[in-house]
């Protein structure tokens, strides 16, 4: 049993420290615990500077609850205390099982083991630059990058044919191939036994992280047929007619 399966109905919880947490990694960490659960809470932690400035745009985007903390005394953080307050109010109440801190903070290795101690789930997504106490602390640690790609990769073949009004010529457009979709297929099938995922768990994963997701968006009929323009991606049928996707398996070299 894969993870997507096992922790389908999960309740997560993603609480970002804005103070320590790169931007970018908002998005990645949405992407990362879609594969858990339902995300039923989303709250970014920080100062006036940080929510008022660079956080805003980002937080409104994501659809995140601004969590905004004063700082009474100059130096102290009085938003990782909220933060860690809020994480063990949602466990107690059973409004979440599962955690995703998106951080950097060693301060927050013990929040993370008193929340497994009572049984939840914890996840954090943080830098390189993340120590040890934290990334040994959580059940797992998804390290962001900068260099993550992110960039649509265009395929060879087109799309439908849409026609344009203003010339009366019917116009090919070209299919996309968003690098996303790999990333997926990597985050979904790196801890199963054979590699792979069904093409339905992909699918209501990406809906989950994006729900306006649509392969007809980049110029597909459907997922599957968008999967196989991938070069990438291998896709098999089943015994029992459902698909399968995994990791393209590098090429042997002929002798």
């Amino acid at each position: 049993m894969n993870s997507t399966e096992s922790r389908s109905d999960a309740l997560v919880a993603v609480l970002v420290d804005c103070d320590n947490a790169p931007i970018d990694a908002l998005e990645y960490s949405l992407r990362v615990v879609a594969q858990f659960g339902r995300v039923v809470m989303r709250r970014g932690y920080g100062n006036q500077h940080a929510l008022g400035n660079r956080w805003q745009e980002s937080l409104v985007r994501f659809a995140f609850t601004p969590c905004l903390q004063y700082q009474y005394v100059s130096g102290k953080n009085t938003a990782d205390i909220a933060l860690a307050l809020d994480a063990l109010e949602a466990l107690f109440d059973g409004r979440s099982d599962t955690f995703c801190l998106v951080t950097s903070d060693s301060d927050f290795a013990h929040l993370c083991r008193k929340l497994r101690e009572r049984g939840a789930t914890v996840f954090v997504v943080g830098e390189p630059k993340a120590p040890d106490a934290l990334r040994n602390a959580c059940d797992q640690f998804f390290e962001y990058g900068e260099s993550a790609p992110t960039a649509d990769m265009p395929s060879t073949s087109t799309g439908t044919t849409v026609f344009n009004a203003v010339s009366g010529t019917a116009k090919p457009t070209p299919k996309l191939r968003p690098r996303f979709v790999v990333e997926a297929v990597g985050l979904l099938t790196a801890d199963t036994a054979e590699g792979k995922i069904s093409v339905g768990a992909l699918g209501s994963y990406l809906k989950r992280t994006n729900p306006d997701f649509s392969p007809k968006t980049y110029g597909h009929s459907g997922l599957l047929a968008m999967i196989q323009t991938y070069d990438l991606l291998e896709t098999q049928q089943e015994i029992g007619g459902h698909w399968t996707v995994r990791l393209a398996r590098p090429q042997m070299p002929s002798n």
